[in-house]
């Protein structure tokens, strides 16, 4: 605080007031606004702006009113990348070489932005801006996602006065689930209302501006909008993907000629650019150095080697996508069009890039539930075929296939995840300000990095970093300001960037790629037995080109520069882990660990790694109620979602339990007797009795036995999933299923009505219901 040069005598009449210590800081007098959009996994080639299919006018309105930097990079991963957006650190210095739900124990994957690596918005927020976070998060750790957790990694404990959008990695666009500021809301709609979370975030953008621009009009506004496209769920109305019918019937290998065509003439690649091969190494056939097979996700399958089904399926999960990012840029379109029409466009910085490459999580089949994925189960085509029509919609949790990644990051090889090749950290990058920059829709070929992000905006504004953030003093910013860039295209741009993600390791060094040929996620491990590639970007973009064995002193200098990078930017240890083996892994919880989980009705949501885990295990839950009404019905518990989950309830006056087993074969048992008015404790118990024998269901097999208090009413065979249902999405609920519409055989949300529940307890100890039913009674208030 600054000193007081008032006057304070015995009487306020005769001493002289100093209002400047005690006032809110106050930017500078026509200090622009920040609009910084960040897509999530738009490959390179996606938008029509970069060349590619998708018809996004909004994208391409930004780009005629500043430049398109066509060598811009990230992470290949979304937390990764958001971290050194917001921070202008490297992704391993944030701790953040990982997504947000992997956390390991260690400097560089911790998942914990240290406090010393402060946020844009800590500054901005310091400086007399508004600061504004919408849409995705995905920098808190999945076990502090909970409303009893440590708030201090949400985006209201570092800077961000309003929050609105979901903590996660991903979320339903049609039934997401919300953060206001620092609670869990429901969606204001329903889909059949209109509801979807891109007009949803657009909707709030433009209230959160407007509400402060209404009490003070000069005052200006950091606004970080994080959207929800193109990341899977691919959710978009039909209307939208129809849009696009016909448009990827030739196949993701036929359309990429074009895209790279296209590219050139719009001078985002120079004339000598070369089309990747479709899988470069060889794979499937492809093997590890000590003869480790090759992932079996990520490899496209040749479009000529389809059937006509698959063909017709692979097409319309491009169509839905293409509909998902032309919608959400409509949407995007009426935030621009509210700032033009508040006088505020013109002096507003608009930054809009995309976080990583197209996604390949999709597998080399695609999925109809993406979550089959990080369940370690693939996705047989003929399962997906029979849900075509289904596609984007609600009951879909959907993912288009390895192909369209590749397509859709024309000329590059390879897709999200892969640190070491374009296809994984070549994005797209628009910058406009149009009363600070002269350049309307002009190309810069500069190599920049998303650590440069900040130092360019705090140079852009005229701000130099501070030596401390609340009190805590503040590591170096890594990245480099390329403003110089905006007004001069001949500026040079950075000379050097480290990478290290998911067992992948490359530098770039003046020009120069060296990059290691080990597949991300794929267990592996021995890396020192990794064989090591040397790119001349700067006369092969795409990567066709090996040259290391060329230039053999080069590929050791690079890789000295590696391990170099490494140790001062925490890239060490390596972690190749399988996606299961990640999801798995031992991690803080977020909650103490016991044998007996209480949930109560109407409480916020619990997120799955803050809640009971059941995997792999047997499992008691009893819901002590009072039923009211013989027509009571309406869910008591419910654990999961669309992806894959449970829930015990009542319907048609009868006790049911659903296993939605990764979002394709729902099991129900259904009690064979009414629940009569009057106390009481309903159960569902699950005794596991060995592995799944079936291949296509990996998981938990036993018996689901139903009672109503100390009577059997019903049992069943249940398989349960071999990993979590959805730990970036639906969390536990009870007495009300609002962001799980389809766990049960409900296929809207509803509510418990006709009566009350106490409480729902979930034991893990493994003893039998019949053991301990009268104990079971004594965990409920009830008569």
């Amino acid at each position: 605080m600054q000193r007081f040069k008032g006057k304070i005598a015995l009487d306020i009449r005769d001493s002289e007031p100093d209002w400047e210590p005690y006032l809110a800081p106050k930017a500078p007098r026509g200090a622009p606004n920040v609009l910084v959009i960040a897509w999530d996994d738009i490959g390179y080639a996606t938008m029509d702006c970069f060349g590619g299919p998708v018809r996004t006018p909004t994208m391409t309105r930004i780009a005629d009113m500043g430049v398109k930097y066509t060598n811009f990079h990230t992470t290949a991963l979304c937390s990764p990348s958001r971290a050194s957006l917001l921070t202008g650190r490297n992704a391993t210095s944030n701790g953040m070489a990982t997504i947000a739900e992997f956390s390991a124990g260690f400097p560089g994957i911790s998942t914990r932005i240290p406090f010393e690596n402060g946020l844009i918005s800590e500054v901005l927020v310091e400086r007399g801006y508004n600061t504004y976070c919408l849409g995705k998060w995905h920098l808190t750790p999945g076990e502090e996602t909970s409303m009893a957790a440590y708030k201090g990694r949400w985006p209201l404990g570092r800077g961000f006065e309003r929050f609105y959008g979901f903590l996660g990695g991903e979320s339903s666009g049609w039934y997401p689930d919300l953060i206001h500021d620092n609670h869990s809301v429901e969606p204001p709609a329903t889909p059949e209302e209109g509801y979807h979370i891109a007009k949803d975030l657009s909707d709030k953008a433009i209230t959160f501006i407007r509400d402060a621009k209404a009490v003070d009009p000069d005052k200006p506004f950091f606004m970080y909008l994080s959207l929800d496209a193109a990341h899977s769920p691919h959710h978009v109305a039909k209307e939208w993907a129809d849009r696009y019918k016909g448009v990827f019937d030739e196949g993701y290998e036929a359309i990429r000629p074009g895209i790279l065509r296209r590219q050139k003439e719009l001078g985002i690649l120079p004339e000598n650019t070369e089309l990747s091969p479709i899988n470069p190494h060889g794979e499937p056939d492809a093997t590890g150095p000590d003869g480790q097979p090759w992932p079996a996700l990520d490899v496209v399958r040749p479009w000529d080697s389809l059937s006509a089904d698959e063909q017709r399926l692979f097409a319309r999960m491009a169509e839905v996508f293409a509909g998902y990012v032309s919608y959400s840029d409509d949407q995007l379109g009426r935030v621009l069009d509210f700032l033009e029409s508040a006088g505020e466009l013109d002096n507003t910085i608009i930054v809009a890039v995309s976080d990583n490459g197209a996604s390949g999580e999709g597998g080399p089949d695609g999925t109809f539930n993406e979550w089959r994925f990080f369940n370690g189960v693939p996705t047989p085509t003929e399962l997906s075929l029979q849900h075509i029509d289904e596609l984007g919609s609600p009951v879909s949790y959907n993912h288009y296939n390895t192909g369209w990644a590749w397509a859709f990051d024309t000329p590059f090889p390879y897709w999200k995840r892969w640190a070491g090749y374009e296809g994984g950290v070549a994005d797209m990058c628009l910058i406009a300000w149009p009363a600070g920059i002269g350049a309307r829709g002009e190309i810069r070929e500069q190599y920049v990095h998303a650590v440069d992000v900040v130092p360019t905006l705090y140079d852009l504004i005229g701000i130099e970093p501070p030596e401390t953030v609340k009190g805590r003093r503040q590591n170096p910013i890594e990245g480099e300001s390329f403003a110089a860039s905006l007004t001069d295209a001949a500026a040079p741009g950075k000379q050097t960037q480290f990478y290290a993600m998911l067992g992948q390791r490359s530098i770039y060094h003046e020009g120069w790629l060296a990059c290691t040929a080990h597949p991300p996620l794929s267990g592996w491990g021995k890396f020192e037995h990794d064989r090591w590639e040397l790119y001349d970007l700067g006369t092969d973009r795409a990567q066709s080109h090996d040259v290391a064995a060329d230039h053999p002193e080069r590929l050791e200098k690079l890789k000295g520069l590696w391990y170099y990078n490494a140790g001062i930017y925490n890239g060490l240890p390596l972690d190749d882990r399988s996606a299961l083996e990640q999801t798995l892994a031992e991690r803080p919880h977020g909650t103490p660990a016991r044998e007996r989980y209480v949930y109560y009705p109407d409480c916020a949501p619990v997120p799955e790694q803050s809640g009971v885990t059941i995997s792999g295990r047997s499992y008691t839950i009893a819901a002590g109620v009072r039923i009211d009404s013989p027509d009571a019905e309406g869910v008591l518990y419910a654990h999961g979602g669309v992806a894959g989950g449970h829930s015990l309830y009542v319907k048609d006056r009868r006790l049911h339990y659903a296993f939605n087993w990764l979002g394709t074969d729902l099991r129900t048992v259904v009690a064979d007797r009414d629940v009569e008015p009057g106390s009481h404790v309903l159960t569902a118990e699950f005794a596991m009795t060995g592995r799944s024998t079936d291949p296509r269901m990996p998981g938990a097999a036993g018996t689901l036995t139903l009672y109503i208090d100390d009577q059997q009413v019903g049992s069943g065979d249940i398989v349960t999933q071999p990993g979590f249902f959805c730990v970036v999405g639906d969390g536990i609920c009870v007495g009300r299923d609002g962001s799980s519409p389809v766990t049960t055989d409900y296929r809207v949300p509803f509510r418990f009505t006709g009566g009350t529940i106490d409480r729902v307890v979930v034991d893990v100890t493994g003893k039998p219901y019949v053991d301990h039913e009268a104990q079971v009674r004594g965990w409920f208030a009830i008569d």
